[in-house]
C-alpha cells in the first residue's frame, strides 16, 4: 500500500509538470493605454553640479528605456529647502546637505526625451536652512564606525569629543527654518517661470514621503505622531496651492510607508470626529480627499501612491506571488499584517487577502463615484532579494509580473527603491518591444504561468508576454488568439531565462535577449517556457486591430502633431477647435476634479458644447496620433 501511494504521488508529480497551460488572448477586449512611467526607478541623477552622470550610465538608461525618474531622495526630500537647495538627512544626524534639484531637473530634460520625473512637496513644516550646525560625522565615523547614524545630533549635540554637548537631541531651530504650503509650492513659479523648465515633463508631484511615520524619521522636529487629520489638512493646503500654479499637475500622495501604514495611522484606525466611526488610513485618507474635492470643487488627487517593502529576501516562493498583492481577490498573502484592521472589529486574524489597489478602488468608487480617475503608483518598492546573491531569474519573474499586472490593471508609475540584477533586462524587453495598448489575457494556471498581452498603437501586432514562475520545472504553453488574424506562420520573439548571478545588461545590443522563432497554427502558439522565464511573442497582422475601449475592425489613421487652436476662448456656450489636417481625433472634456463630461471624434476642425455644463474651467484632452494634448477653455 505505501508503494502504491508513493506511485500515485510520483505520477501525479509527473502530469502537473506536463500539463499544459492554456492563455487565451482576446485582442479586442479590455483595452486601455498602458501608462509608460510604470517603466521607472529611483535615485537615477545626481544633484551635484560638480559630479554629473556619466555619458556611459545616460546611455544605459535610454537603451534600457527609463522613462520615469524619482528624484526627490525619499525621506531626505521632507525637509528639502529649493531655494538654498538645502536638505536635512533624517537617516544621517539630520546633518544638512547641498542637493541641486534645478541640476536634476535640467539634466533629465537635457539628456533624454520622453521621459517625466518625479520630485516632491514637504508637508512636514521646516526646511533646511543652513550646514553650519551640522554633527562633525566624518571625525566620528572614522574613529567609530558607521553607527548612530538616526541620532538628532545637529544642532550642538552629540559626545562632546566631537564638539557636541554630550546631549541626543540638537536644537532644530539652528539648522531649520519654517516652510510652509507657498514656501513649498513657489518651486513651481521658479522651474515653469524663471527657468523655463518643460512643466509637461514635470508634472508629477509626490505630497512629501512616509508621513505616517515622521515621528520617528523625523523625530527632532516631529517629536510625537501627528493626527491623520493634521496630515490632511497639510496635504490640502499644499494640493489646492499647487493645482492653482499648475492645473495640469499630477498629485501624488500620501506616500504611505508600508503594507502596515497603509491602514493604521500611529499603529491603530482612525476614529472620524464627525461620524464616530474608524477607519483604516486609507480608507480615511480617501474619504477625507473626497469631503474636501466636494467642498471646493478643487481635484486633490491624482495617483494614489504607496511604498511596499515585504521582506521577502530568503523566500523565493513569495518573491514570486508578489503581484498578486495588488489585485487579485482571491491571494493569501503570508506577510499580511495591517490589512486585519479592515474587518467589523480592530483586529481580524482571518483577513488575509490584501488586494491593495483594488481595495483603494473601491474605496475611491464609493466616496468619488465610478469615475473617479484616479489611478495607482507604487513609487517605492525594495527589500525582495539580498543584494548581491539573489537569482536574477527570480528577480526577472517577478519584475516581469508587476509590469504585466500594472499595464493590464491601468497603473501609472512604478520606480523601484531597491534595484536587482535582472530588471534591466526586463525593463529593457518590455519598454522596447511591448505595446502600448493592454488587452485581455487569461491563463489556466496563472499562479505558476501568466500571460499579459498588449497592441502596438496602430493595432497591427499583438505581443504577448509568458512569466513562468515555476522553479524548477519547464511548462508548456498554448496561446490561443482570439479575434484577431495573424499574417505570418512564423513569428519572431524575445526569451530571458538562465541568467548569470552577473548582471547582463551592457546596452541594447549587449544584454541576455535570446531571439526566437515561434509557429503559428489554427490561430494558436505552442511551445514550452523554461523554467523561471520571460517569453515575449510578437505576432503581426494586415488587419489591424481599432484601439479603443471596445472592439472594432480598423485603425483610425493617424493625425499628424498639427497645431491646435481653441476660439473663443473663453466662450459663453461653444468652443471652436481648429486643427491643421483633416483625420481623426478624439477630445475628451474634463472637469477641474477630472471627471470625463463627454468624447468626441472629429475629422479636421470640430467644436465642443459647454452649454449644459456651468460657467468655470474645464480641460480638452485631445488624443492624436498616440499624442495627447492638454488645452485649457473657460466658459464665461
Amino acid at each position: 500500500m505505501k508503494i502504491y501511494s508513493t506511485f500515485l504521488f510520483f505520477f501525479a508529480s509527473i502530469v502537473s509538470v506536463v500539463s499544459q497551460t492554456t492563455i487565451t488572448v482576446d485582442a479586442t477586449a479590455n483595452h486601455h493605454k498602458i501608462s509608460p512611467w510604470i517603466y521607472g526607478r529611483n535615485n537615477n541623477i545626481s544633484d551635484d553640479p560638480s559630479n554629473p552622470v556619466s555619458s556611459v550610465q545616460w546611455q544605459l538608461y535610454k537603451d534600457a528605456g527609463l522613462r520615469m525618474f524619482r528624484e526627490s531622495g525619499g525621506n531626505n526630500s521632507t525637509k528639502y529647502n529649493w531655494r538654498a537647495k538645502l536638505s536635512s538627512h533624517p537617516d544621517w544626524y539630520n546633518n544638512v546637505s547641498l542637493h541641486d534639484w534645478d541640476y536634476s531637473a535640467k539634466s533629465l530634460l537635457t539628456n533624454t526625451s520622453n521621459t517625466q520625473g518625479l520630485f516632491s512637496f514637504q508637508l512636514l513644516g521646516y526646511a533646511g536652512s543652513n550646514n553650519a550646525h551640522n554633527f562633525s560625522d566624518y571625525l566620528y565615523t572614522q574613529a567609530n564606525g558607521v553607527i548612530n547614524t538616526t541620532k538628532n545630533w545637529a544642532g550642538g549635540a552629540g559626545p562632546v569629543a566631537y564638539g557636541g554637548d554630550g546631549s541626543d537631541q540638537g536644537n532644530p531651530s539652528l539648522y531649520l527654518k519654517p516652510w510652509n504650503a507657498d514656501s513649498t509650492t513657489t518651486i513651481l513659479d521658479h522651474w515653469f517661470n524663471s527657468l523655463k523648465l518643460d512643466a509637461a515633463r514635470l508634472m508629477y508631484w509626490n505630497m512629501d514621503n512616509e508621513p505616517e511615520v515622521w515621528s520617528s524619521t523625523h523625530d527632532d522636529v516631529a517629536t510625537s505622531a501627528i493626527t491623520a487629520e493634521e496630515y490632511m489638512q497639510k496635504y490640502f493646503a499644499v494640493a489646492k496651492a499647487a493645482r492653482a500654479k499648475f492645473p495640469n499637475i499630477k498629485l501624488v500622495g500620501p506616500v504611505s510607508t508600508n503594507e502596515w501604514q497603509w491602514y493604521t495611522w500611529n499603529n491603530s484606525k482612525i476614529v472620524d470626529p464627525t461620524d464616530g466611526k474608524s477607519y483604516p488610513w486609507m480608507q480615511y485618507f480617501i474619504k477625507r480627499i473626497s469631503e474636501e474635492e466636494a467642498a471646493t470643487g478643487i481635484r486633490l488627487l491624482d495617483v494614489l501612491d504607496v511604498h511596499f517593502y515585504p521582506g521577502t529576501e530568503n523566500d523565493a516562493t513569495t518573491t514570486l506571488q508578489l503581484h498578486r498583492v495588488w489585485f487579485d481577490t482571491q491571494y493569501d498573502f503570508p506577510k499580511a499584517n495591517g490589512v486585519k484592521v479592515t474587518g467589523a472589529s480592530g483586529w481580524d486574524n482571518s483577513i488575509n487577502k490584501e488586494y491593495f489597489f483594488e481595495r483603494c478602488n473601491q474605496w475611491l468608487t464609493q466616496y468619488k463615484g465610478a469615475n473617479h480617475n484616479v489611478t495607482f503608483g507604487l513609487s517605492e518598492y525594495g527589500t525582495i532579494a539580498n543584494h548581491g546573491s539573489e537569482n536574477a531569474n527570480v528577480i526577472a519573474c517577478w519584475y516581469a509580473s508587476h509590469l504585466g499586472v500594472f499595464s493590464e490593471n491601468n497603473v501609472e508609475l512604478f520606480t523601484p527603491w531597491d534595484w536587482y540584477k535582472g530588471q534591466w533586462e526586463v525593463m529593457h524587453l518590455f519598454s522596447k518591444y511591448y505595446g502600448s495598448v493592454s488587452t485581455k489575457s487569461t491563463s489556466s494556471n496563472n499562479n505558476t504561468v501568466s500571460g499579459y498581452s498588449s497592441l502596438t498603437a496602430d493595432g497591427d501586432s499583438l505581443i504577448v508576454v509568458v512569466v513562468n514562475r515555476d522553479q524548477t520545472n519547464s511548462q508548456p504553453v498554448l496561446l490561443n488568439l482570439q479575434n484577431f488574424v495573424p499574417s505570418a506562420t512564423t513569428v519572431n520573439g524575445y526569451r530571458l531565462s538562465g541568467l548569470p548571478s552577473t548582471e547582463t545588461f551592457i546596452s541594447k545590443s549587449n544584454n541576455a535577449l535570446q531571439n526566437n522563432a515561434f509557429t503559428v497554427s489554427n490561430n494558436s502558439v505552442s511551445f514550452t517556457a523554461p523554467a523561471l522565464s520571460v517569453t515575449m511573442i510578437m505576432v503581426p497582422t494586415n488587419q489591424p486591430i481599432y484601439i479603443d475601449n471596445g472592439t472594432a475592425t480598423s485603425v483610425i489613421p493617424n493625425v499628424s502633431q498639427a497645431s491646435i487652436v481653441l476660439y473663443p476662448n473663453p466662450t459663453k456656450n461653444v468652443i471652436q477647435i481648429k486643427m491643421d489636417n483633416t483625420n481623426a481625433y478624439q477630445v475628451s472634456v474634463q472637469n477641474m476634479l477630472g471627471q470625463t463630461l463627454q468624447v468626441n471624434i472629429f475629422n479636421g476642425s470640430g467644436q465642443v458644447d459647454l452649454s449644459e455644463y456651468p460657467s468655470g474651467q474645464y480641460i480638452l484632452q485631445i488624443i492624436h496620433d498616440d499624442v495627447v494634448t492638454i488645452k485649457k477653455c473657460i466658459k464665461e
